[in-house]
């Protein structure tokens, strides 16, 4: 079982942990286990509540009267929400649910009410992306299991590749060409993925390498097609030296090309980018650069 901190909890629901404990002593919303050194921690099951409780709270039910219902009357009234209104931080929380439980079923209900009211696209870059984000942050950190970051990882990877599929021969006149790969050692793939189908649906080339690509490779492309733009990501930890080296390599091999770089990791290490690379922390703003491109 993860055991949860109340820190996780206050990462995963929004909800501040001076609040989180004020709910759990007013309204006995919890009654979490105690380590042998007397720390409390948090099961799935109290994550999965505080996630309904949050949805309800937001949506106007008082305290108060959410911690007297029933699961089936709360997941009755979370559904009733889902169906009325799109608040995009309600769908990540019940996709978060959906993890935890692997159930395929409410993961793909949530995903298709998504779909039919603001488009495939919007709930790429308003849901999907910011979910995946989190899960990522989450299992950096080992409070979710491995297998559930692979559940919806694969969940999603599905989606994604059909739509990408969608775009195939779907060019602009004059198209660009990206070259999208991910760095050695690094196997999460899913935001290389959402960003080969932003570029494609734009209707420009991608030339997708995919997984743990040797750096050195990347010169052996550029001698047998033409480049105008690279794409890489970077989620798994890695230390400055090797981040630091890893940018210079690309920045060098590359100095005539732009080269964009997304991930967790460009968040943590903090180093002055050379004036060919440009780091890229939402989908929106890459989506303005496409426009130009």
């Amino acid at each position: 079982m993860i055991k949860y901190s109340i820190k996780d909890l206050e990462q995963l629901s929004g909800i501040k942990a001076h609040t989180i404990r004020i709910w759990e002593k007013r309204y006995g919303l919890f009654e979490p286990e105690r380590t042998p050194t007397n720390i409390r921690y948090y099961s799935d099951e109290d994550l999965k509540k505080l996630l309904n409780v949050t949805i309800l709270n937001r949506n106007g039910y008082k305290i108060s009267n959410i911690v007297s219902m029933e699961n089936g009357e709360m997941n009755e009234r979370i559904i009733e929400i889902s169906d009325s209104f799109h608040d995009f931080t309600n769908q990540i929380e019940q996709l978060t649910v959906a993890m935890i439980d692997f159930d395929e079923v409410r993961f793909e209900r949530v995903l298709s009410s998504s779909v039919i009211k603001i488009g495939f696209d919007e709930t790429v870059t308003r849901i999907l992306y910011p979910f995946f984000e989190r899960i990522g942050v989450l299992w950096q950190i080992g409070t979710i299991y491995p297998a559930q970051e692979h559940f919806v990882s694969n969940l999603i990877r599905q989606k994604l590749i059909i739509a990408i599929d969608g775009q195939v021969g779907n060019f602009k006149i004059d198209p660009q060409t990206f070259l999208l790969f991910l760095p050695p050692n690094e196997w999460h793939e899913l935001g290389l993925l959402f960003y080969n189908y932003l570029i494609r649906k734009a209707g420009h080339n991608v030339i997708y390498l995919g997984q743990s690509l040797p750096l050195e490779d990347l010169s052996e492309i550029k001698n047998k097609q033409k480049i105008d733009y690279l794409f890489t990501y970077f989620t798994t930890p890695i230390t400055d030296k090797k981040y630091s080296e890893a940018i210079m390599h690309l920045s060098q091999s590359f100095i005539d090309n732009k080269i964009y770089v997304s991930g967790l990791q460009t968040l943590e290490h903090k180093m002055e980018m050379p004036d060919n690379i440009e780091l890229i922390k939402q989908p929106r703003v890459f989506l303005d650069q496409l426009v130009t491109a």
